[in-house]
């Protein structure tokens, strides 16, 4: 199966134009040097206010209020129509314009993240979780999939390593279309494969790829999954009466990205999503169940472990993990110190470990 490298087109200054920045800047994204991002959480600011943590603080210990939500490139390749974002990310295949360094990418976003958090300091200050306010000023975790293709960043690998070194988790999102910036990683906390549909015919209508060989792409980056010995994990978007269907084709595609997690998603009827679709096609919870349960039997070696209500997110996983979905950050983080080789039994656990 031939993909094409990686091309870096230095020919353009900027992935955005003024007009996106200023829409951006307007829903609370910060832009960051060339071509990255930081926006706040809505979890994380419920957390800050004494509220529940995300999906990933119940699947695997992710502190909300400590977490920093970023992306490393506004683009992507594809188009997808239940993605919220709309003409905020623009499109493209290739990486085009300069290319920060990641000491500059972290050190800024930090710095943005922490000022866009100053306001739970001032009016309403005695609302907050006065402990939570503090510990939010120390980034633990990092989730790269705020918007556009993270990984596409042509110095990913090199990124990670220095969010290792400041003892900052990573969890990392794509859309299955760059199996050549997938074969560069040596680390992550957590690498998460998007797969949309479960045929091609299908994906090529909700993804609206730009690749003309999006289908190899995303089957060399399941295949590139299975050989990666960090913790992975497949989500799923479960769209209503689009995608929710042929689960022998779900099972063979997991199967052959052979993930340790599997999280299922409800789309979310929001942003430029209402264009395409109508809130019908959001399953309810009893919906997700109900295809869970389908696919589960097509998959003998994954297990239902927990939910999320307020997501409508549902998470499987490997029975080989025994149900240790949280993570052990300190023991991650030693290992990446070490140097040594290491899989996901290596720092996984079944309880909620510390942060530091």
């Amino acid at each position: 199966m031939q993909i094409s490298k990686l091309i870096v087109l230095p020919n353009r200054k900027s992935q955005l134009s003024e007009d996106q920045k200023s829409q951006l800047h307007k829903q609370g994204y910060r832009l960051v040097g060339n071509h990255s991002a930081v926006k706040i959480c809505e979890w994380t600011k419920k957390m800050m206010r004494n509220g529940s943590g995300c999906y990933k603080y119940i699947f695997y210990g992710i502190r909300s209020h400590q977490c920093l939500q970023m992306t490393t490139s506004m683009f992507c390749a594809s188009r997808c129509k239940f993605c919220w974002r709309g003409e905020k990310a623009p499109v493209a295949k290739e990486w085009y314009g300069p290319i920060d360094s990641p000491e500059h990418i972290i050190g800024h976003a930090i710095d943005e993240h922490l000022e866009l958090l100053t306001g739970f300091k001032g009016e309403g200050y005695d609302k907050t979780n006065k402990r939570n306010i503090e510990e939010s000023k120390e980034i633990r975790h990092v989730a790269l999939s705020l918007t556009g293709e993270p990984i596409i960043y042509p110095l990913i690998n090199e990124i990670l390593k220095a969010f290792h070194k400041r003892k900052i988790s990573t969890f990392l999102v794509t859309n299955a279309q760059y199996p050549e910036q997938i074969e560069k990683i040596d680390k992550a906390t957590q690498l998460y494969l998007s797969i949309d549909a479960p045929n091609k015919e299908l994906m090529k209508e909700i993804d609206k790829p730009l690749f003309k060989d999006f289908w190899e792409r995303t089957l060399k980056s399941l295949d590139l999954l299975k050989t990666r010995t960090y913790r992975t994990c497949i989500r799923l978007t479960c769209i209503k009466d689009e995608n929710m269907t042929d689960l022998d084709a779900y099972a063979s595609l997991i199967k052959r990205g052979d993930p340790d997690f599997i999280e299922l998603k409800s789309y979310v009827w929001v942003g430029a999503s209402q264009r395409k679709y109508k809130v019908e096609n959001m399953p309810f919870m009893a919906d997700m169940k109900k295809f869970t349960n389908l696919l589960l039997e097509k998959l003998p070696e994954y297990e239902y472990i927990r939910q999320h209500i307020p997501s409508r997110a549902i998470l499987l996983i490997k029975k080989s993990l025994n149900k240790e979905t949280m993570i052990n950050y300190p023991k991650f983080f030693d290992l990446i110190k070490q140097g040594k080789k290491f899989n996901a039994e290596d720092y996984s656990s079944e309880n909620m470990e510390p942060n530091k």
